[in-house]
């Protein structure tokens, strides 16, 4: 039997006498309770009393999204909004172009927050760049707006190679006798490849981990330090060289120790510590974990002078003869073992068989001495630190009345060495571009810059 009007009017009226309506206006003499399905706007209302108020689904709203979305990895978002229910959150990622349409259930922490780990199905199926759009949905099944999300790369590292300046070596004296100049420091030597070592008997440090898009790594690239001039004078320090990069640490280095006056002149402090020159100088400090302490000499000898530390060994002490530098460490960051960081040799005179010491492995400068038959020394001048080695500058000789000059430290270097899939190409300071097996490799012999 066909339903009538009046069977579905009983359906509509509650225990408590409350009912439904539907049509487009108010109904009259409503109590509190009452329904009505207003038609004009396709709206449910409930009457509290006094006045229809529509009745809706907590509509939830995204309103950020913290964490990154990373290809290859599997990182995890905080979802910060409005009205998320207790239970069975729904969130969903979609990236249209890799065919992604990923359904997560998280429960929210509370009805502002939530908290979901993003799935192998995702990020295993994205690249960096790629817009990834994630909304969420209620467990009533009413969804939120959308937030995008760009993919970053996967991360990688940077292992680097950071040398700064060598000191220059120091210069004798005529007064009140003949007197000599210490070996200029290597600059301090600091690394991070391969867990070879870094200066100062310092393990190797940890390799940066960086993504796409971080930024611009700033590459300073330290200069030696002068050697000294005229009578009695001590070296220059060498400059500092450094990478930064926001969000890393930054790596600097000290620049190499200068050589003391050969009037019992102390060595400077640096990377690697100066000599002292001639007549009861100390020798100069190094830094940790970048290089070793500069040699002192003795009153006795008071004709020879200390050797420049490296950053493999300490300079050094005169010994009737100037005090060899220290050596320098080896490094294969760029494929091959190359040796860097040599410390510069104390000067000496032509008294008899002594000699000029000579500069440690890896770019030290041999010391003057009164002769011109030693290591490439140019009569009493000391030689200069090898460039782009941070070597120490040799010690000036002395010959009575003659005034040498002393060698200048040899320039820094910085090395970078990255994947070469993750190598961008954008740099500045025009740096020698090589590559080793899978890797590309920066050397920078000059500041400049290189973009993640």
């Amino acid at each position: 039997m066909a339903e009538t009007s009046a069977s579905k009017l009983s359906k509509r009226i509650h225990t408590d006498g409350s009912t439904h309506y539907k049509s487009a206006t108010a109904p009259a003499n409503a109590v509190e309770g009452d329904l009505w399905y207003d038609t004009s706007e396709g709206a449910l209302k409930s009457y509290n009393g006094s006045e229809f108020i529509k009745v809706s689904a907590a509509i939830p709203t995204l309103i950020s999204i913290s964490g990154d979305v990373q290809e290859n990895t599997e990182t995890t978002l905080t979802l910060t909004g409005t009205n998320f229910l207790t239970s069975n959150l729904i969130v969903n990622f979609l990236q249209s172009t890799r065919s992604v349409n990923i359904n997560v259930t998280v429960t929210p922490s509370s009805e502002t927050s939530a908290s979901v780990t993003i799935p192998s199905t995702v990020y295993n199926n994205i690249l960096a760049g790629d817009v990834v759009t994630i909304k969420v949905t209620n467990s009533d099944g009413v969804a939120s707006n959308s937030v995008n999300k760009t993919t970053i790369s996967d991360p990688y590292t940077i292992s680097y190679l950071v040398i700064a300046g060598g000191g220059g070596g120091g210069t004798g004296s005529n007064s009140p006798d003949v007197r000599v100049g210490g070996g200029g420091g290597a600059g301090g030597y600091r690394n991070s490849y391969n867990s070879e070592s870094s200066g100062g008997g310092g393990s190797a440090e940890t390799p940066w981990t960086v993504s796409a898009g971080d930024g611009t790594i700033t590459v300073t690239v330290g200069e030696g330090g002068a050697g000294a001039t005229g009578s009695g004078n001590d070296g220059t320090v060498g400059n500092n060289s450094s990478i930064a990069l926001s969000g890393q640490t930054t790596v600097t280095s000290s620049g190499g120790g200068f050589g003391g006056h050969g009037s019992g002149g102390s060595g400077g402090n640096g990377g690697s510590g100066g000599g002292a020159g001639s007549n009861g100088g100390s020798g100069g400090s190094g830094t940790a974990n970048q290089g070793y302490n500069g040699a002192g000499t003795s009153t006795g000898n008071s004709a020879d002078g200390g050797g420049g530390a490296g950053a493999a060994g300490q300079g050094a002490p005169s010994n009737a003869q100037g005090g060899a530098g220290g050596d320098g460490v080896a490094s294969t960051i760029t494929g091959s073992s190359v040796t860097r960081g040599g410390g510069g040799g104390g000067g000496d005179t032509s008294s008899g068989d002594s000699y000029g010491g000579l500069g440690g492995s890896g770019g030290g400068g041999n010391a003057g001495d009164g002769s011109s038959d030693r290591g490439g020394n140019s009569g009493n001048d000391g030689v200069d630190g090898t460039a782009n080695t941070g070597g120490g500058g040799g010690g000036a000789g002395q010959a009575y009345l003659i005034l040498p000059n002393a060698g200048s430290g040899g320039s820094g270097v910085v090395i970078l060495r990255m994947p070469t899939s993750d190598y961008t190409g954008t740099t500045t300071g025009s740096p020698t571009v090589d590559t080793d097996g899978t890797d590309t490799i920066l050397t920078f012999t000059g500041s400049g810059s290189y973009t993640v």
